[in-house]
Order: structure tokens, then C-alpha cells, then sequence
């Protein structure tokens, strides 16, 4: 049974950054993708980053490009979500999910979740 436990969120002030993780367990992770989501109060949940293990390949939602960036640590089983020039829309619960084959921003292909760690973005 694969799973998968956030931290590292918190309060910061607008234009600060934070770097969440996500422990991964279970099992080997070389044909899984990892995939950060968030979701704000009042709204759906939305893709964030995305990550396949195997092949490097990443993807990012629009609203983050060139302020979050998504890594790994493969002899941790972890990954990373780096987040700088931090808004206050980007205030949410942040949640780290797993699936078996690629990327996809998705999260009804995600099978595994994490129970999600709050950011919140003072202004």
C-alpha cells in the first residue's frame, strides 16, 4: 500500500517561499508519477505540478510556471515542491498524489493522496 505524507506548510508573507515534501512509501516508485495539487476554500481542488519518477518529465499549471518548481530525492522517496514569489492566492491545502504511468493533471487518474499541509500567503 503506497503512502504519501506532506509537510513543511505554514504561514508566510506574500513574495516569501516555502518548500513542501512528500514522503513516499509502499513500494519502488520508478514507473509512478507524483503530482502536487492544492485547493483554496470555497473552490475545487486544482492541479498544481506534476512529476514522472522514471523519465524526468514535468509539468506545471500555468498560475505557478517560473515560481514553483517540482524535484525529487529518489534515495529519500521524496519529493519537493519548491515555492518562491509566493501570492496570496496561492493560499490552499496542498496535497502530494501518486499513480502508476504518467503525469497528468488530472487528480481523478491520482490514486494515492496525502492528507494535505495548509499554505497560507499574508499579504
Amino acid at each position: 500500500q503506497v503512502q504519501l505524507e506532506e509537510s513543511g506548510g505554514g504561514l508566510v508573507q506574500a513574495g516569501g517561499s516555502l518548500r513542501l515534501s512528500c514522503a513516499a512509501s509502499g513500494r519502488t516508485f520508478g514507473s509512478y508519477a507524483m503530482a502536487w495539487f492544492r485547493q483554496a476554500p470555497g473552490k475545487e481542488r486544482e492541479f498544481v505540478a506534476a512529476f514522472t519518477w522514471s523519465g524526468d518529465i514535468t509539468d506545471y499549471a500555468d498560475s505557478v510556471k517560473g515560481r514553483f518548481t517540482i524535484s525529487r530525492d529518489g534515495a529519500k522517496n521524496t519529493v519537493y515542491l519548491q515555492m518562491n514569489k509566493l501570492k496570496p492566492e496561492d493560499t490552499a491545502v496542498y496535497y502530494c498524489a501518486a499513480r502508476s504511468g504518467p503525469g497528468s493533471v488530472y487528480e481523478r487518474l491520482y490514486r494515492y493522496w496525502g492528507q494535505g499541509t495548509q499554505v497560507t500567503v499574508s499579504s
